[in-house]
């Protein structure tokens, strides 16, 4: 998928919301558990119920590794139906890959060809030697950690270096290697306030904004600091949405949420 077809989707949906499909076995409706395969039961259901609201989706890849062969052809009939039913909808498989050249370049195989994932999470500490090969896939995205969510965020990522932060650095550096161009980044909600000066590097790049909802982001200030002219956002809601409820109606009140965050979105676009 281009850019230019996720911005074109942004604008149709009045919508940047990107929902994580994070599923865990204890925490789904019980009566699920009934299914032959009840983590695809599960997505399918969200999906279903969401589709029309997002422009993306973003299962956890730990979350189907947990479940060993079983939960990686959850995975795979997830990804499936998305591509076959709901085509326009970007896709993400995060999972935090980056390695030697070698193994990057199978990571990459194994998302962006052979599952179909539009992109692919990297971690970055490796270089550019480990983030390249994910880059050479045509009209795939590699999303770069850059300043995430967490608290450990600051156990590196902000320290400095030769007078900057650490994430600063990475931004910086990976804007030369090859393929840039096919680069979105990661940058978390609760750090809404670093966006300003991450716009002074990557002004035009796309961001996966985790955090917002259960982590306690603000989507205003997100929004505030990081939106461009063709938005540059993609506001990730996981737990928030998908565990809204867990009886039988719980599709429906996923939906409600996403819903919800859908006007929020709606309202600041059309501002």
């Amino acid at each position: 998928m281009t850019t230019q077809h996720l911005v074109t989707q942004i604008k149709k949906k009045n919508s940047f919301l990107c929902i994580g499909l994070d599923v865990d076995l204890e925490k789904i409706p019980q009566h699920l558990l009934a299914e032959e395969d009840p983590i695809f039961a599960f997505n399918k259901a969200i999906i279903d119920a969401t589709h029309h609201l997002c422009v993306a989706y973003k299962p956890n890849t730990a979350f189907y590794e947990a479940y060993g062969l079983k939960g990686w052809q959850s995975l795979e009939k997830t990804i499936q139906y998305l591509n076959k039913n709901h085509p326009e909808i970007f896709t993400i498989a995060d999972a935090k890959r980056g390695d030697i050249g070698n193994t990057s370049r199978m990571y990459a195989k194994a998302f962006l060809q052979d599952l179909g994932f539009d992109s692919v999470t990297v971690a970055p500490y490796m270089g550019k030697d480990s983030v390249e090969p994910f880059l050479e896939f045509k009209d795939k995205h590699t999303i770069l950690l850059a300043l995430t969510s967490n608290d450990g965020a600051f156990d590196f990522q902000t320290k400095h270096m030769e007078g900057r932060e650490v994430y600063k650095h990475v931004l910086e550096t990976s804007r030369s290697w090859r393929n840039a161009d096919n680069l979105m980044y990661v940058v978390g909600a609760t750090k809404a306030e670093f966006l300003a000066d991450i716009r002074t590097i990557i002004p035009n790049s796309f961001l996966l904004v985790p955090g917002v909802g259960a982590q306690g982001g603000n989507l205003q200030e997100v929004c505030k600091y990081g939106m461009t002219d063709d938005v540059g956002l993609l506001i990730n809601s996981s737990r928030g949405i998908i565990y809204a409820s867990n009886d039988e109606h719980f599709a429906e009140a996923a939906a409600r949420i996403a819903a919800e965050l859908q006007q929020e979105m709606a309202a600041i676009l059309n501002q």
